[in-house]
């Protein structure tokens, strides 16, 4: 994807983890003495499932009523506590990523005090390594800025970005050629693809449309809106799926393009961001992640990375002089799998195999 890296994201991970307790009242003013505080001081980073004892520390007797909040649910609650007090929390409770836990005191007046933290959630899976080897090759349109590859009924069609140069094309796997194709408005930055029923989705970069193509013709049928970008796109045979180049996936409603529900994409040492091109195969979502060479393999129920396949053989051989590795396609048909990246003018037929290290 032809972006600079986008600053704000790198400060707001950043900023989740100063260890620095949020103190507020329900004024948003700060205090200096809260009625109930977590006995640590520092923001909480754990592991999927594993337990952790939360202790508390009570420093009013005018507390009536004190909540455990976690990712805005009540976790647990009290009437009138004392002294000190323990909870045992299952970090997995609310799947991965980054949550807030709040400890909401409701004083006999009616005043409400929070202290805050932040938890990072890390999955228990260390990933696999998968090596990407080459089995065959086919040609590529060097013209061709791959945003979106998917193959339906043997058909591959592909979805292209840049403006003034975004389609939409069902595209001869022999030649490379595209068969047939629709071009984007040259205000629109083409991006992700997938195949759904009978129609084509594909999202734009910063436009925040989604348009909709019969398939069979490529004329387009309708658009959906969103908020913020987006960037990669597969489907689960009921929902659509969805990057945005962060470590967030969305399912979306195919019909409507409401959210659903949302996953955050992690390993054993914290998030996978710039995911990119989407691949739903077998139960499981393969994510390019723009800039490097690897396809994160995807648990679509929790987000944890199960594998990280390595295509840097391929970005070697094929890349010359396109862009980054993006595209990755599974022909149920055939069962071969194909990649290739932006404006390369070689698409590799491969397998993937474990790597022995």
């Amino acid at each position: 994807m032809n972006r600079k890296i986008i600053i704000g994201v790198l400060i707001l991970a950043a900023v989740a983890f100063i260890v620095t307790p949020l103190l507020k009242n329900n004024s948003g003013a700060e205090d200096e003495k809260l009625p109930a505080v977590f006995s640590f001081e520092s923001n909480l980073a754990t592991k999927w499932d594993e337990r952790v004892d939360i202790e508390i520390a009570i420093q009013s007797e005018d507390i009536k009523t004190l909540e455990l909040i976690y990712n805005d649910s009540v976790f647990h609650s009290w009437s009138a506590p004392k002294g000190k007090l323990t909870v045992q929390f299952n970090a997995g409770y609310f799947g991965l990523g980054t949550r807030t836990m709040e400890l909401k005191s409701t004083l006999s007046d009616g005043t409400v005090k929070t202290d805050s933290r932040m938890v990072r959630v890390l999955s228990d899976v260390v990933p696999e390594i998968w090596i990407a080897k080459r089995m065959n090759e086919y040609p590529h349109l060097t013209t061709s800025f791959t945003q979106g590859l998917e193959f339906n009924d043997g058909q591959l069609y592909e979805g292209t970005g840049q403006k003034g140069q975004s389609v939409v094309a069902k595209v001869n796997l022999q030649s490379g050629q595209h068969q047939q194709s629709m071009g984007l408005d040259g205000n629109y930055f083409g991006e992700g693809i997938t195949v759904f029923g009978n129609n084509v989705y594909q999202l734009t970069w910063q436009e925040q449309k989604c348009f909709v193509y019969n398939k069979q013709t490529l004329q387009m049928e309708k658009e959906f809106s969103y908020t913020g970008e987006g960037w990669g796109l597969c489907n689960d045979g009921k929902s659509l799926v969805m990057s945005n180049g962060t470590e967030r996936l969305t399912f979306r409603n195919p019909k409507t393009f409401e959210v659903e529900r949302t996953i955050e994409v992690y390993t054993h040492q914290g998030p996978v961001t710039s995911l990119n091109e989407l691949e739903f195969v077998d139960g499981l979502i393969y994510a390019n992640v723009w800039m490097t060479n690897k396809v994160a393999v995807i648990n679509p129920i929790n987000g944890k990375v199960l594998a990280e396949i390595d295509a840097t053989d391929l970005v070697l051989e094929g890349k010359q002089g396109g862009d980054v590795l993006n595209g990755i396609a599974y022909n149920a048909k055939t069962k071969k799998w194909y990649m290739t990246g932006k404006n390369w003018p070689k698409l590799f037929e491969v397998f993937f195999q474990k790597s022995a290290a």
